[in-house]
């Protein structure tokens, strides 16, 4: 696998199982083949922190090298400020 193909393998899970519809946060899975690099995985998730707010919570290796990271962020609830239902 060339070095170009390795930086766009992983999967992005948006929700293992359903948030409450209170919830105050999106959750996103990822999962990070042994392929990538860390220079890879740093750059991966400091792109989805920058550009789509997301924080990491928790990061698992497991045996081999592969590894899950899952992020949160905020949801932001906006209401209709005009008179329009």
């Amino acid at each position: 696998m060339n070095h170009d193909a390795r930086r766009t393998t992983h999967i992005i899970t948006p929700r293992r199982r359903a948030a409450p519809a209170d919830s105050r946060f999106d959750w996103r899975v990822v999962d990070i083949p042994r392929e990538v690099t860390r220079a890879e995985t740093r750059a991966l998730l400091t792109e989805q922190a920058e550009y789509g707010r997301w924080e990491l919570i928790r990061s698992q290796t497991f045996l081999g090298g592969a590894r899950r990271v899952w992020l949160r962020r905020r949801v932001m609830n906006v209401r209709r400020t005009d008179d329009a239902a």
